[in-house]
């Protein structure tokens, strides 16, 4: 009986060590595999999950809105054992239940960059703080215009995303317009006197199109927001095809180093920062973290936003494009 007891415990000690020395298995799951700022992030998990000893497995949407694509991501990545699944959801409701089904199998399910809606179906976000974020460049693009009277056009992401409400809605309160608060998910643009609102997909080719049609609704536009700056790039493509680049303000929001170097150029007159490469390493960390002690992150950690300009304007706070590649995408 004594020797049954010992082989017994002997069995568990191991498999517990085993369990415990086992790779931590974390899964990322971006919107789009093609948008520089998913691209980083992966870049980010990568290198994080090296250094830490963990595995990552990696996937994104064909398109950012492919919700069956990311359901289909969780569903693989459960089956292949990751205990933590880090998420930029395309659609902030629709992929709940397959969050809610992964969660019921142990799986800690975190949010970065983009909330669920609610918030509270994951257990934690790390992400920018959208709302501040369209703030700042709201208040640059007011001062910018120099008390010229703005006639604004959109280039948004696609109706509903919290993301995309949050960033142009505070880009609206910035400016000193009329606009619905952070908790909205509903465009406030008409409300404020936005002459023309499109939908581009945070994409170049349809931020292209979106300014064109824009420019036919109304061709004195003097003032863009963007969801990103791959729109932002489009609309300015757009514009100078129609030779209104020079009389335009463009403001966005990611601070990538493609979009700092075209703030840099004159393309972009302010874009707002995030740091995506830090939302990716703190969520490997938690990931590890759950791994070794079973203990899961929870609530909304702020990444930070910081407004980089081409040029500084009295009164309002911003860095210049030199501190903007320092920092572009989380760097350092």
């Amino acid at each position: 009986m004594k020797l049954s007891t010992t082989l017994l415990l002997s069995t568990l000690t191991l498999a517990t060590t085993a369990a415990f020395a086992a790779e931590p298995v974390i899964g990322l799951i971006t919107k789009t595999d093609s948008n520089p700022f998913f691209v980083k992030m992966k870049e980010g998990a990568d290198a994080e999950a090296k250094k830490l000893g963990a595995k990552l497995l990696s996937a994104a949407g064909k398109t950012d809105g492919d919700n069956a694509g990311q359901v289909t991501a969780i569903e693989n990545m459960v089956a292949a054992g990751a205990k933590t699944i880090m998420i930029t959801p395309s659609d902030a409701k629709a992929i709940i239940p397959a969050i809610k089904k992964a969660q019921a199998q142990g799986v800690q399910v975190i949010a970065l960059d983009s909330p669920t809606d609610p918030a509270s179906a994951v257990d934690a976000l790390f992400a920018t703080d959208n709302y501040k974020a369209g703030v700042l460049i709201g208040q640059y693009a007011k001062a910018a215009l120099g008390g010229k009277k703005a006639v604004i056009a959109t280039l948004d992401l696609f109706p509903g995303h919290p993301v995309g409400a949050q960033r142009h809605n505070g880009f609206l309160k910035g400016f000193g317009l009329t606009a619905p608060d952070a908790k909205s998910n509903e465009l406030g643009g008409k409300a404020a006197g936005v002459v023309c609102m499109a939908d581009s997909f945070g994409d170049a080719a349809k931020g292209q199109t979106g300014m064109e049609n824009c420019l036919q609704k109304n061709p004195d536009i003097n003032l863009v927001y963007t969801i990103n700056e791959p729109a932002a790039a489009g609309a300015y493509k757009a514009l100078k095809a129609a030779g209104k680049e020079k009389n335009v303000v463009i403001v966005s929001v990611d601070g990538g180093c493609a979009g700092v170097k075209d703030v840099g150029a004159g393309v972009i007159t302010a874009t707002s920062q995030q740091y995506p490469l830090r939302m990716a390493a703190m969520g490997v960390a938690a990931g590890v973290e759950y791994a070794k002690t079973g203990k899961k992150v929870s609530g909304y950690t702020d990444t930070g936003v910081t407004l980089i300009a081409g040029k500084a304007i009295a009164g309002v706070d911003s860095k210049d494009v030199k501190t903007g590649m320092d920092l572009c995408w989380g760097n350092k």
